[in-house]
């Protein structure tokens, strides 16, 4: 369900996967050709000779380079590279599809971001990397998993970007420029719910999130889940009406840092967060169930209009865990959300339509109509429960 709580500000972490050129039968003309690596002799398991760090990665070097620098995790690196399971199956590797390749360090496997930060240029090292510094014992998609072997040979380090010259520093550390000054002396408190605007960038101006194309700016607790501590610390800062911008450390991200410029627009006490529901941790008996599974019941009835799926909504809203615990809620930003129906999880869509125009209900929404048992990003997973007052139907 896409509500104006801001989540994690980092892009998906990248993963190391063969291209469709690794598939192809033949090198196409002009380009190198591919060459078949051998499987190393001691693939199944580390030599003695091996050193092994404090996480368990281990490694050996096989060429010494002639550069003198090693790469840092938000560095960009080039690499010829080859990697085998532990039976001596080859399952991916760049050196047979002829081509080097280039990736930010902080985004790839625990194993190379580690591993290659060991490495100068022109230095070629086995890695023995363990299931959890690489895709676990069981992953999906294809990956492999268990204990993986790789050959690889450090070509090239790009520096990356660093926070231009002259900027302030935060308490925590973070890179800030105050680009236009705001009005009063006031700054929000740890209680209060801020509303702001972010545009948020990559170090190489890529654009990450831009809250401005939404229809309204997020109002978010400034303690709340929702907020990085970086981004927090920012805008707890700040007056209204101020403009700034701040370099916000993100590994996951290439260059190691979002580029975020905000905006305070105001800020104002959080209203109290409303009382955890007695019937939190299961189905109570008087529900009523759809066929999808969806459980609800009638808090407070009404005789308005039902929207349709394709219509915009105003709601208040507020979601807890089967334990109890507040994940969202627009009460406590002390505003209504919007948006249209169609384009939330599926016990939003279906659930909302059940209502009239002015009625509050609470749903038992299952995993399958929410975010699944195990989402990414931040979401709560397993089923949920939400109260809903559906304030108006927006057309």
């Amino acid at each position: 369900m896409k509500l104006r709580t801001l989540t994690k500000l980092a892009a998906a972490t990248l993963v190391l996967a063969a291209p469709a050129s690794l598939y192809a039968a033949d090198a196409e003309e002009g380009k190198p050709a591919k060459t078949m690596p051998e499987t190393p002799s001691d693939v199944a398991a580390a030599p003695a000779d091996a050193l092994t760090t404090e996480s368990g990665l281990k490694h050996k070097l096989l060429t010494e380079g002639k550069g003198k620098t090693k790469p840092t995790a938000t560095d960009t690196v080039t690499v010829h590279y080859s990697g085998w399971t532990t039976d001596g199956k080859l399952f991916d590797s760049s050196v047979e599809r002829g081509e080097p390749t280039s990736f930010p360090l902080s985004g790839v496997i625990k194993g190379w971001t580690e591993g290659l930060q060991l490495m100068v240029e022109g230095e070629k090292r086995r890695f023995w990397i363990p299931a959890d510094l690489a895709y676990g014992e069981n992953p999906g998609g294809g990956r492999p998993g268990g204990l993986l072997v790789f050959d690889v040979e450090l070509i090239s380090i790009k520096e990356a970007p660093k926070p231009p010259e002259g900027t302030e520093k935060s308490e925590k550390g973070v890179a800030y420029k105050v680009t236009k000054k705001g009005e009063g002396s006031d700054k929000p408190g740890a209680d209060d719910v801020v509303t702001f605007h972010m545009t948020a960038k990559s170090m190489e101006g890529q654009t990450l999130q831009d809250t401005r194309s939404a229809p309204t700016p997020p109002s978010v607790p400034l303690n709340g889940p929702g907020l990085p501590p970086e981004l927090a610390e920012a805008l707890g800062d700040m007056v209204a009406g101020e403009q700034r911008t701040c370099w916000l450390p993100e590994p996951r991200v290439p260059g190691g840092f979002v580029v975020a410029e905000l905006e305070l627009i105001s800020f104002k006490k959080a209203p109290p967060a409303p009382p955890v529901p007695e019937d939190v941790g299961a189905v109570p008996a008087d529900a009523v169930k759809t066929d999808s599974g969806l459980a609800s019941k009638v808090i407070k009835a009404a005789e308005g209009e039902k929207p349709k799926a394709t219509d915009t909504v105003s709601v208040h809203y507020t979601g807890w865990t089967l334990d109890g615990k507040m994940f969202d809620s627009s009460v406590t930003r002390g505003e209504p959300t919007q948006f249209p129906l169609n384009q939330v999880i599926k016990g939003w869509t279906e659930g909302v339509q059940l209502m009239n125009v002015g009625e509050k209900r609470r749903f038992w929404i299952p995993a399958d109509l929410a975010y699944g048992e195990n989402p990414q990003g931040g979401a709560p997973g397993g089923m949920l429960v939400f109260d809903i007052e559906l304030l108006e139907i927006v057309r």
